[in-house]
């Protein structure tokens, strides 16, 4: 089991940037893809970005390319999202989570066995 804390969130303007971090402890960071969930009140918890292992490969959410960017520091055991250009309709409780095993790389939150406690981010207009 992984143990993940979300920092970073906030209340900004349209336009601003955020940028959120998760700290990993546990299991060893670097052996897991890791991923970026949002969930806003009265809807599904939603994908927003991935990055495999060693950061080769990731995927995003279509309404957050170009303005969301995943990264991570497995030396630091730490996963970020760097959010730019945020909009209301970014407003939601970000999590963080670690995949339930090696090798899974997916943008289902099935695919995600450890969870973090949320950040919320509320964008106003």
């Amino acid at each position: 089991q992984v143990q993940l804390v979300e920092s970073g969130g906030g209340l900004v303007q349209a336009g601003d940037s955020l940028r959120l971090s998760c700290a990993a402890s546990g299991r060893t960071f670097s052996d897991y893809h890791m991923g970026w969930f949002r969930q806003a009140p009265g809807k599904e918890r939603e994908f927003v970005a991935a990055i495999r292992r060693t950061g080769s490969s990731i995927t995003y959410l279509d309404s957050v390319r170009g303005r969301f960017t995943i990264s991570r520091d497995n030396a630091k055991s730490t996963l970020y999202l760097q959010m730019n250009s945020l909009k209301p309709e970014d407003t939601a409780v970000y999590y963080c989570a670690a995949a339930r095993a090696p090798g899974v790389f997916t943008t289902s939150p099935t695919g995600y066995g450890d969870w973090g406690q949320g950040t919320q981010v509320t964008v106003s207009s």
